[in-house]
């Protein structure tokens, strides 16, 4: 030891367990800050440079990148420091990191083990699906096509509530049959409409007047009434929650519910079935647990046609 009590680079290298290359890297990024030196220009570090070490050390088995253990130990060593709230801080971000990289790793585990289970010939199709779709995957392409389907001038709040339900979350856990199903999901909502710019269907489309909020009131409230003959595996009719589907399209359209209403709206609702892929996929992904908004929609549909056939 030195004759003020203070350790050379290699005195503290030997006693904290570390090569010298080790204490000069963390001295030149600021972490370890020397006392002093030398009379030749030699590294002096004081009686806490041994515990400062060993925190760093110990923070980066935690794989803390250098910039954050830098943070922490500023944060410790300020006039108000908390080194726990900084820690604890510090690590909650390295594991919604780590989360993030899990997630990415069984995305891609399950990728590769539904390209590696399928006969070869499907093999470049499924590498072109799941290759469009970012790891983790991103549900962004998903919300922007609910943007461009739903009518355009729908309040801000229900766009919100409807992109709530909408749009899936990617387990975090895929088995290879829902990486499919979002693959094929991203593919849909990505591919040309034919539409032009908003792919409207013909029911988001009609004449001066309509309020798309008041249809979007309505269908919450039908799909809520529909539930209960969902879950039992019921088959479609008639009743309360189909009249207040019809309902709620007339009221959006300043109408009445008619029986030439009701024959007008199923020729609309039956005139872009696109969206029922959409919903298909969703429940491959999601899995057929709690009826979504689709399904409710599709149920409801279908009573309405049965109806209409009874009436034919």
């Amino acid at each position: 030891m030195w004759s003020n009590g203070m350790w050379s680079i290699g005195e503290l290298a030997e006693r904290a367990g570390v090569t010298v290359k080790t204490v000069r890297f963390y001295s030149d990024r600021g972490l370890l800050p020397e006392a002093a030196r030398s009379s030749g220009g030699h590294r002096r570090y004081g009686p806490d440079a041994l515990d400062q070490i060993r925190l760093i050390r110990s923070l980066r088995a935690l794989d803390l990148p250098v910039p954050e253990v830098g943070r922490i130990l500023d944060r410790r060593d300020s006039a108000d420091g908390d080194l726990e709230d900084a820690l604890g801080g510090a690590i909650a971000r390295q594991l919604d990191d780590l989360g993030v990289q899990l997630t990415a790793l069984r995305w891609r585990e399950a990728a590769l083990q539904l390209v590696h289970d399928c006969p070869p010939a499907e093999r470049p199709q499924r590498l072109r699906l799941i290759g469009a779709v970012s790891v983790p995957p991103s549900t962004d392409a998903l919300a922007r096509f609910w943007r461009r389907w739903l009518p355009v001038r729908l309040p801000a709040r229900q766009v919100s509530a409807i992109l709530d339900h909408a749009v899936p979350q990617p387990p975090p856990d895929p088995t290879p049959e829902q990486v499919l199903a979002f693959a094929r999901l991203h593919a849909f909502v990505t591919a040309d409409c034919g539409g032009g710019d908003h792919c409207q269907p013909a029911a988001h489309q009609p004449d001066e007047g309509y309020r798309p909020s008041v249809l979007y009131d309505g269908l919450v409230e039908a799909f809520a009434l529909a539930a209960p003959d969902l879950r039992a595996g019921r088959p479609p009719r008639a009743g309360e929650a189909l009249d207040c589907f019809v309902a709620a399209y007339a009221r959006a359209c300043g109408l009445r519910d008619t029986p030439g209403f009701r024959h007008r709206l199923g020729g609309q609702l039956a005139a872009d079935p696109r969206i029922d892929h959409y919903w298909q996929l969703v429940t491959d992904i999601s899995g057929p647990a709690e009826p979504n908004p689709g399904v409710s929609h599709d149920w409801l549909r279908a009573a309405l046609d049965a109806e209409l056939a009874l009436e034919r």
